[in-house]
């Protein structure tokens, strides 16, 4: 029962997610900030506090790592602005407001504000508009985040508890769904990265994500050389990161996200059956995902198991091109306009 609570829940979150991009006003944009907010704070963690801090035994770099992990939340309410059109200023105003609170409060204050701050500016004579925004945005930025803090705890954080304690029961379940449909957020507008952050997953959830996302780099490299979307460079871009080639997923949805689910759900088994752990949350990422999960385990068997997960990968982009042979795919030069 507990799984399929925290299944249903899942989907209806990632849902919401993708309602918001393809439905809000500017929700594309906002969600490509939301993913590198996650890169410049959690990918930054995984590297220096769990690779540089623990695994190679350097302080300086552990606290590095820690101190760009606490600001997710400022990182998402500086970058969406920024990206929404928000003067820098006051975009780095409503971040170091929100310091303290979460990836997600932090999105959700300064996607708000990215349309309330330009309203201001026209309103205001220049140079009053400053004084507004210092003592109206800030604190209405903190409130945004105080406000949505406590829905975010009961509800995405609910979910990565409820997944990790269903994981001991259900390992083999939770390897197909977690690792499926994280591998699929990876391709999709929300970052795997972000989400799992956002879910607080750590334990094997938090490996199943990481090793099904290294291993979709293989997955997705073989997929498109063989499918033919593009040249090689688009091949090469897209299994060092999916988010690069967006605007060719998108256009090709059914291909890319059933064959990325196939692939990630054969990865999460693998990882399951051997018990891998993974306590640095947002993680889901190729490079430092892996090498973050020796750290938490033996080397040995990381690398077996990473080697079993990058051949499942194949295995997966071999079958989905296969199964996909005769689908009418949109190629680069339709989407981009080449001749």
């Amino acid at each position: 029962m507990e799984v399929i609570k925290g299944v249903i829940l899942l989907l209806v979150v990632l849902g919401g997610f993708s309602l918001f991009s393809m439905k809000m006003p500017k929700g594309m944009k906002a969600m490509g900030a939301l993913a590198g907010a996650a890169t410049a704070s959690f990918l930054v963690e995984a590297f220096q506090m769990y690779v540089g801090g623990d695994l190679f035994g350097i302080p300086f770099l552990g606290e590095v790592g820690k101190a760009a992990g606490s600001l997710g939340g400022t990182a998402a309410a500086i970058l969406v602005p920024i990206a929404l059109g928000v003067n820098p200023t006051y975009a780095v105003l409503v971040g170091v407001s929100v310091s303290g609170f979460g990836i997600l409060p932090g999105f959700l204050a300064g996607y708000i504000l990215s349309f309330i701050i330009p309203q201001l500016e026209k309103r205001i004579p220049q140079g009053l508009d400053l004084i507004v925004v210092i003592c109206f945005i800030a604190p209405l930025a903190r409130l945004i985040a105080a406000v949505s803090n406590p829905v975010v705890n009961s509800t995405l954080l609910n979910i990565g508890r409820i997944l990790e304690s269903a994981s001991h029961t259900s390992p083999i379940i939770m390897g197909i769904i977690l690792g499926g449909v994280i591998t699929v957020v990876a391709t999709a507008p929300l970052s795997s990265m972000a989400l799992t952050a956002m879910m607080g997953l750590t334990g094997v959830p938090m490996a199943i994500g990481a090793l099904s996302v290294m291993g979709s780099s293989f997955m997705n490299g073989v997929f498109f050389h063989r499918m033919g979307f593009g040249d090689r460079k688009t091949t090469i871009a897209v299994a060092i990161e999916p988010l690069t080639q967006a605007d060719i997923i998108s256009a090709n949805p059914i291909p890319v996200y059933i064959t990325n689910f196939i692939g990630g759900a054969i990865a999460g088994v693998i990882v399951a059956l051997f018990g891998l752990v993974n306590n640095a949350t947002g993680t889901a990422t190729p490079i430092a995902g892996l090498m973050v999960m020796y750290g938490f385990n033996d080397a040995m068997t990381v690398t077996k198991v990473a080697v079993m997960c990058a051949a499942s990968g194949i295995f997966a982009g071999f079958l989905g091109s296969i199964i996909f042979k005769n689908y009418k795919i949109k190629t680069v030069d339709e989407i981009r306009g080449k001749n």
